[in-house]
């Protein structure tokens, strides 16, 4: 189990059936549904606003979510996957979204459901992505619509997988 640490009196709530690898850090006003996953050398800061993960989420390898003081906090619902190396800041992530690996959302940034932020990409302050789409790009621009299909491939497939790939850690 990684660091989960108690700040200004707000101690994290994780959900049943989590995973939390022995680097991953995770701070403050946070909670976090149930079969989720944080992977190594993570961080998930809530030590300046609340941070709520929903079910099913993946957190992967060195990705850092956190929110500003008093002015944003972090939101991702369910069957999220946030790629390796990502930052989420003071963002909502709706349910059903890959953020790629390296993108970067900013506070106030709403990835509304079935949405996936390619990797490297840029999401700036306060934008808006539509649902059920594909951005890409510094700064983020939407590149295409996602099929029912291609969510079911990409976003779906990749949840579900690392829910597997937790369970080899618990045995």
């Amino acid at each position: 189990m990684g660091i989960i640490k108690e700040v200004r009196g707000f101690k994290p709530k994780i959900g049943d059936n989590c995973f939390i690898a022995d680097t991953a850090a995770i701070i403050g006003d946070t909670t976090i549904g149930d079969n989720c996953s944080i992977w190594y050398s993570t961080v998930i800061r809530g030590d300046v606003n609340t941070i709520t993960i929903g079910n099913n989420v993946n957190i992967q390898d060195g990705a850092v979510i956190h929110t500003l003081y008093q002015r944003s906090t972090t939101t991702i619902g369910d069957n999220v996957s946030i790629g390796h190396n990502a930052v989420v800041h003071g963002a909502t992530i709706e349910n059903n979204c890959l953020i790629g690996m390296n993108a970067t959302v900013l506070d106030g940034a709403v990835i509304h459901s079935g949405t996936i932020i390619a990797a490297g990409a840029l999401v700036l302050s306060k934008q808006i992505c539509e649902p059920n789409s594909i951005y890409g790009g510094v700064p983020a621009v939407k590149i295409k619509e996602v099929s029912p299909e291609q969510n079911k491939d990409i976003v779906e497939r990749i949840s579900k997988d690392y829910i597997m790939y937790a369970s080899w850690y618990k045995e």
